[in-house]
């Protein structure tokens, strides 16, 4: 596992700003700026890009707080669903609440809620009266027909011109949303409609993080970007409208490639004339002049691109996802030049599997130290990896007990006689806590859990598909977790 930082976090920070302000100056009285991708919590970017924080995007924003404002759109019939974040597990309504209280708590000014293809569905009403309650302005967008291709009557007033117009009173309106498909460049689309009809410069540009637009489009820090949205099909294509203006070969994705046609029409309809050449010219990444290590990034690539497809092939075996996806990502891997004898704990765990005959896991530690784990009476591989972990962080002897019995065995007892488990052996949220209980009165458990920082960033292998609970676990401790897509017999 490479702990090398690859990704200067403090240059993308003020490059980052700086190249927004001048795209603002661009356009004289304001930008709407589509972000897409999380704006925290990004932790893919941090994968891919070490030295890249989850926040970052964040705290580049920070720097623009005084004209910035924060619009959250959302897709009514996403409402209507109870569409659900698969990162987080939360319904998009409620990550819209929880971003605004993100927001508004660390100083960035969220003026509003967009409710996108407004059709008066219930939940979508209910949904806003629980907004206004909070303080928030709600404004409605409709569906309009024969989106996106017929231009005539979506640039009219029966199109955008339906649309409520958002009142923003500040020069960088930044559209964010919970998910793909929320309507975001919609939003931006129509704003700038309502901005120009009223006689005010606006523009539009786009933030994305990846493809990273000036790396060569089979960098591995593009293909693990792939890999991530297997399930949506994208595709990272040379940007032939940049190379067709310019002369010069930069990376977009298909559905921006796709759309650009389209839009260009739209602007030079709107303003008169078109700002951009290619969906190159709309973006303002800049990323990828911050990479100082391009060998540290795109190891970190190749080991995320590994873990992407041994996520795809649990989700196919347990009937989440079809073969199409999981041919998408042998076919990556492929292109990566990478095989899963790449990640150092897959053969360390299947070794361990063999050596003991029962379900094994193993750990790769930042200094590249291999621990394993097994499967026991009392503990489950993952929970007696944890603790092996912890042991070895603390220098702790392999042979001491962090745990007494007299905490162990009435929780098994409870699992087993009460909860109607077949299963006694602890999961890895019972081990932590059981191991914090004994902490009170044993100076090497507490010892112990002084470590539980130090298991951030850890890679782990296990040779079987773990619970839901274990995994979450591992998720919150910030370990990158990859199973066997096989269940434990």
């Amino acid at each position: 596992m490479s702990s090398k930082i690859g990704f200067d976090n403090e240059k993308y920070l003020k490059t980052q700003s700086e190249h927004i302000r001048q795209r603002i100056s661009q356009f004289g009285d304001k930008l709407y700026l589509e972000f897409g991708g999380k704006l925290f919590d990004d932790f893919h970017a941090s994968r891919v890009l070490p030295g890249f924080k989850p926040d970052s995007k964040l705290q580049m924003l920070l720097q623009l707080k005084d004209d910035a404002e924060i619009v959250i759109v959302i897709n009514s019939d996403d409402i209507e669903k109870n569409k659900v974040r698969g990162d987080l597990g939360i319904t998009y309504d409620i990550d819209v609440i929880r971003l605004f209280n993100v927001f508004t708590k660390i100083g960035l000014y969220v003026s509003s809620v967009v409710l996108t293809r407004y059709d008066g569905q219930p939940t979508a009403d209910a949904f806003q009266k629980r907004l206004e309650a909070l303080g928030v302005r709600v404004y409605h967008h409709y569906s309009i027909k024969g989106y996106p291709s017929n231009l005539q009557y979506i640039i009219s007033d029966e199109g955008y011109g339906r649309n409520e117009y958002i009142e923003t009173s500040r020069k960088l309106v930044v559209i964010t949303a919970p998910g793909p498909g929320s309507g975001k460049m919609a939003t931006c689309l129509s704003q700038l409609y309502h901005e120009h009809k009223r006689g005010i410069n606006a523009g539009y540009a786009k933030f994305e993080t990846f493809p990273i637009w000036n790396l060569p489009l089979r960098h591995p820090v593009n293909i693990a970007y792939e890999a991530a949205t297997a399930d949506l099909n994208d595709v990272n294509m040379i940007d032939p409208f940049h190379l067709e203006a310019y002369g010069q070969t930069t990376v977009n994705y298909n559905r921006d490639v796709e759309i650009f046609p389209v839009l260009n029409a739209m602007f030079e309809k709107i303003l008169g004339e078109s700002p951009y050449k290619s969906p190159t010219d709309m973006g303002v990444n800049m990323a990828g002049n911050c990479i100082d290590d391009d060998e540290a990034v795109s190891e970190a690539a190749r080991q995320e691109i590994i873990r992407r497809y041994y996520t795809g092939m649990c989700e196919y075996r347990k009937g989440l996802i079809s073969e199409d996806e999981v041919m998408k990502l042998e076919l990556l891997m492929k292109q990566a030049n990478v095989t899963v004898e790449d990640r150092k704990v897959v053969s360390a765990a299947l070794d361990k599997e063999k050596a003991t005959d029962g379900p094994a896991a193993a750990m790769e530690l930042p200094d590249g130290t291999i621990l394993t784990g097994r499967t026991s009476n009392l503990l489950g591989a993952v929970s007696a990896l944890l603790i092996n972990a912890l042991k070895h962080f603390a220098d702790i002897d392999d042979d001491i007990p962090l745990m007494s019995p007299h905490v162990i065995e009435p929780i098994m007892a409870l699992k087993v006689n009460h909860l109607g488990n077949s299963n006694p052996r602890m999961h890895t949220d019972e081990t932590l806590i059981a191991l914090s209980i004994c902490a009170n009165t044993d100076g090497n458990a507490k010892k112990a859990m002084e470590q539980i920082s130090k298991l951030r960033g850890c890679e782990v292998h296990s040779t079987v598909i773990l619970s839901q609970v274990d995994e979450r676990i591992f998720k919150r401790l910030g370990i990158n977790l990859t199973c066997e897509p096989k269940y434990e017999a």
